[in-house]
């Protein structure tokens, strides 16, 4: 037998924390993560110089034992700012708006997930503006979805079927607070994920 030729060593990068597999946020998200290569996905969802509002949304996710999830999946999608969907890569492109942001909590200081994006008109009529939040992290076999609601938009939510389909106790759980940091409104939107604030979820 030859002796074997030595393998050269390599730089070493953050192994999946995830119990069960696939890791997503390092498979989905792995530019944010340092890995050389390209995410198809990023957390910015409006260019410079798409119409409406530009906003940020930022929050946290926290486990049954109000801990933040460090490697959690955070994906959202929602309307432009005339209520209309992204329907092809050319209406993204030449308006700047993808209409859907991915972003996993291990990538920013205090677990935290911001998307830069616009503020989203009403899709129909009586229907409050939203933005659907889809989240995978460790231990969820099944993803989960939900929604997050304008605080500054309390009389359409006021008059929106879905929200109103909810429990009135637990419906400030789907609802973001806004406030203006660095001259820009970011809205604070937590998950959590069990206890007396879990947020609620949708069976979809």
């Amino acid at each position: 037998m030859t002796e074997s030729a030595a393998i050269p060593m390599t730089k070493r990068t953050q192994t999946p924390s995830q119990t069960v597999g696939p890791f997503f946020a390092y498979g989905l998200v792995p530019s944010q993560y340092g890995y050389d290569l390209k995410s198809l996905f990023t957390p910015v969802l409006a260019q410079a110089h798409a119409a409406g509002e530009h906003i940020r949304i930022a929050g946290q996710v926290f486990d049954g034992a109000g801990q933040p999830v460090v490697d959690a999946l955070v994906e959202i999608s929602h309307a432009d700012a005339g209520g209309q969907p992204v329907r092809s890569p050319a209406q993204a492109k030449a308006s700047g708006f993808s209409g859907f942001g991915r972003c996993g909590t291990g990538t920013l200081s205090q677990a935290f997930y911001a998307f830069d994006t616009i503020k989203p008109g009403g899709t129909a009529s009586g229907q409050a503006p939203f933005i659907n939040v889809c989240l995978t992290m460790r231990g969820l076999l099944v993803h989960t979805f939900t929604r997050i609601y304008f605080a500054d938009d309390a009389s359409a939510n006021a008059q929106d079927s879905v929200l109103c389909s909810v429990p009135e106790s637990r419906r400030h759980t789907l609802v973001a607070q806004r406030s203006m940091q660095g001259g820009k409104p970011v809205y604070r939107f937590d998950i959590h994920m069990q206890g007396g604030q879990e947020t609620v979820f949708f069976d979809l």
